[in-house]
């Protein structure tokens, strides 16, 4: 059994980064990054702090832009517009979920195309179908693409099954996976709360995208021999032995799920570790799409 850590690939991908800010910096281009975060949820607050070190560490321009939970829609939307006209900004992430007075959709459809790095806007799902490289695809999936290309996993002509049909993570996957090119041309099946026997269909999976949600819903029964799983799930559960009484896991229960499986991603220090990089690495494609370089 193979691990397939996030921290090498994510790694890799800074890497990267790094060649293209230097090239940009040198024609006078600095990527900026806006996070807009409303409200004071704990979990946010820590991607959003995640998110601004990378930045610093990366030398990119950022803003972090803190709103109170009973921000109207009004505001939002005319933040979004300050961002949008700003020239320093290449991309805006609004960290979700919302507070449920605000309209999501509506908050995404205002953002600019050209400034969506988060890939949610319906442009960017419209040319990640259309195979346009132009737009940007949703961090997150992007990672776990990335992950089984890095790894050296055949994607062209297998089975992958994914569970979770959200648009952030199972629809932009499919997509992804469906795609030309490396790391595409597979073939995909999408699995939810309504599908009938699960298990038998997960089984038929070369490879196992878990990202439902349910903590270690994925068990030995839903995974074949020599399948590859990765687990976008990030769960915390009550654990008396841990040191603050919690622990996270993901989708999957990886004790008993490992020893079935060629190559498995952990939970912590898996995809979500991707996340981040993918997000680092579309503001700076952004600043160099902009830039005409």
């Amino acid at each position: 059994m193979k691990l397939i850590e996030g921290k090498p690939i994510a790694e890799a991908v800074y890497r990267e980064c790094l060649e293209t800010f230097a090239m940009l910096k040198e024609a006078g281009h600095v990527p900026g990054l806006a996070v807009v975060l409303v409200g004071e949820d704990p979990a946010s607050k820590a991607y959003v702090g995640s998110k601004e070190r990378k930045c610093q560490e990366l030398g990119m321009h950022s803003v972090k832009i803190e709103k109170p939970a009973e921000t109207t829609q009004e505001e939002l939307l005319a933040v979004i517009d300050e961002l949008n006209a700003d020239d320093s900004i290449h991309g805006i992430l609004v960290q979700l979920p919302l507070p449920k007075h605000l309209n999501e959709d509506e908050v995404i459809m205002r953002i600019d195309p050209a400034k969506d790095v988060d890939g949610l806007h319906p442009v960017n799902i419209g040319k990640l179908a259309m195979d346009d490289p132009s737009g940007f695809a949703p961090c997150t999936p992007s990672g776990c693409q990335r992950m089984l290309i890095e790894m050296g996993i055949e994607t062209s002509g297998k089975n992958v099954v994914i569970v979770g049909r959200s648009l952030l993570v199972g629809k932009s996957l499919a997509l992804l996976m469906m795609g030309k090119g490396e790391g595409g041309n597979a073939t995909v099946t999408v699995a939810h709360s309504r599908t009938r026997d699960l298990e038998a269909l997960t089984r038929s999976a070369d490879i196992l995208v878990a990202a439902i949600g349910i903590p270690k819903f994925i068990g030995p029964d839903h995974v074949r021999e020599g399948a590859v799983v990765i687990d976008v799930g990030i769960n915390r559960i009550v654990d008396a032995s841990a040191k603050n009484g919690s622990r996270l896991v993901g989708d999957v229960d990886f004790d008993a799920v490992a020893e079935r499986c060629e190559a498995i991603t952990p939970v912590p220090g898996g995809v979500g570790r991707m996340t981040i990089a993918m997000l680092m690495a579309n503001t700076i494609r952004a600043c160099r799409l902009r830039a005409g370089l």
